[in-house]
Formats: structure tokens, C-alpha cells, sequence
């Protein structure tokens, strides 16, 4: 499994040997399914999407 990630900083798992979903880029880290979702836990802090943060730090 490799971790993935789309334009507005969400996480995913997808499979390692797949090409990624459509709007979707490698994030550097692959593993066992369950490595990948506890990077995951650590890494994705903030679950808003990237353009909500933006916005609400522009106010």
C-alpha cells in the first residue's frame, strides 16, 4: 500500500502496484496498509481541506 494525497492536503491509501486515482500524487511513504494509516494519523493534523484553511486564515 502507498499513502496518497490530493490538491487539498487529504490522505488516502491506495494500492502500491495501482497508478493513482485521478487528481491524486504519491505522498512518500508506502507499507502495510496499517503503516500507512498510523502515518497518516501523524501527519494529518488538520483535517480541514487546504482552500477551507486558506480561506479562514485570510479572515
Amino acid at each position: 500500500m502507498k499513502v496518497v494525497l490530493n490538491e487539498e492536503e487529504q490522505y488516502s491509501i491506495w494500492p502500491a502496484d495501482r497508478e493513482n486515482p485521478s487528481g491524486w500524487f504519491d505522498a512518500g511513504f508506502s507499507g502495510t496498509k496499517e503503516e500507512c494509516l498510523e502515518h497518516i494519523e501523524r501527519v494529518w493534523t488538520d483535517m480541514r481541506p487546504k482552500s477551507l484553511r486558506e480561506a479562514m486564515n485570510s479572515e
